[in-house]
């Protein structure tokens, strides 16, 4: 340890309550229950799960609550805790064309089989603030159309792909890889780029999808479809001999339609970027699955000359808890580095002004 931690233990402890005495804040104001984070906070809260890889509401709405809402604090602490928990078993993959749907739309089609649902959205409000949010105005109950139980959603990727017009999705009795066990090597096959993905920084991975749109590796972008809403979660029991339900979590899909590529056998078809997320979180499904569609580039013949298309960049950097730790160990202490730099840096500038010196010397003897 570091002399000068060990002897700022006390400033540390003190440290500690300040923070704590800040996170409370105005004690006449009644503090934020876990209930109120998580449904009122509701977006924050489902980042914190799918960047934090552990999907728990209330669990995530403590992270919240102890992190002073600071996100990328909060998923690391998610992300810690995760690293604690036993690994009983594994689901079946999910099913996302039986989802229970909440939003779905479509850029392609207007008229989709099931009809677009808009949802709990942003998109058509006025981005105005709204003095009725200083308050605790009454909210009317949101309306819903009636759904048959029964009712068919099937995805537009699916209608494509009936006409042979996309690339078809291509089932594998593979077992996917698991990052979280097993060292990230290049080049990394698409499961591991997708785990990834999913995990990580919804700012960054939102700056590199937009840099595909701006030209770093163009993929002409089309939404397919981004919805919404539950999946049931099954897990196989050997001594049962059949897959048993043992929930349902929200999560948001992303499909996107790219351009046409191929010939031969085949003939041109579209080709497809996909994001798969926890909770409601479609900005970060729509990035994901555009720079899922620019980490293929090599499956296309595509010259990798843009940031979004080089695998080992984007999965080097995407991963937050990982960049806030090099990062922010810049705080800690240095002071044996910095006296070496500074102990090399005194011992040049003498040997500069010696040469300097030197110089004068012989300019003057000369003259």
């Amino acid at each position: 340890m570091y002399v000068a931690v060990k002897g700022g233990e006390a400033a540390i402890e003190k440290a500690h309550r300040l923070l704590a005495d800040r996170r409370r804040g105005d004690r006449s104001v009644p503090a934020l229950s876990l209930e109120q984070i998580a449904g009122q906070l509701s977006l924050a809260v489902d980042r914190v799960m799918a960047e934090g890889s552990l999907y728990d509401p209330e669990l995530a709405a403590m992270a919240v609550r102890q992190s002073r809402g600071d996100m990328i604090e909060a998923i690391f602490l998610i992300r810690a805790y995760r690293t604690t928990l036993p690994r009983f078993g594994a689901t079946r993959p999910v099913e996302t064309a039986a989802m229970r749907i909440e939003r779905r739309v479509s850029a392609t089609y207007k008229d989709i089989p099931g009809g677009q649902l808009l949802g709990p959205t942003f998109d058509y409000t006025h981005r105005l603030i709204d003095p009725a949010m200083a308050g605790d105005h009454p909210v009317e109950p949101g309306a819903r159309r009636d759904v048959a139980e029964d009712a068919a959603y099937p995805r537009v990727t699916d209608i494509l792909n009936g006409e042979g017009l996309i690339e078809p999705d291509i089932a594998s009795d593979a077992e996917p890889g698991d990052l979280t066990r097993d060292p990230t090597g290049f080049p990394a096959g698409r499961d591991l780029r997708l785990q990834a993905l999913a995990r990580g920084d919804e700012g960054f991975l939102l700056s590199l999808g937009y840099s595909t749109q701006r030209g770093y590796g163009r993929t002409h972008p089309f939404v397919g479809e981004v919805r919404i809403g539950l999946v049931d979660l099954e897990i196989d029991l050997p001594e049962l001999g059949f897959a048993v339900n043992i929930g349902a979590i929200r999560v948001t899909e992303c499909q996107m339609v790219s351009q046409f590529k191929g010939g031969g056998e085949d003939g041109p078809r579209f080709t497809r970027g996909y994001g798969l997320v926890f909770g409601q979180s479609e900005r970060k499904a729509m990035s994901m699955s555009l720079v899922d569609r620019a980490l293929r580039a090599d499956e296309f013949d595509e010259n990798r000359a843009a940031p979004a298309q080089d695998e080992e960049f984007v999965l080097s950097h995407c991963d937050n808890v990982e960049a806030t730790g090099f990062v922010e160990h810049l705080k800690l202490p240095h002071y044996v580095d910095f006296q070496a730099e500074l102990d090399l840096l005194r011992m040049l500038r003498r040997e500069h002004a010696a040469e300097k010196t030197a110089g004068t010397d012989r300019q003057e003897a000369a003259e």
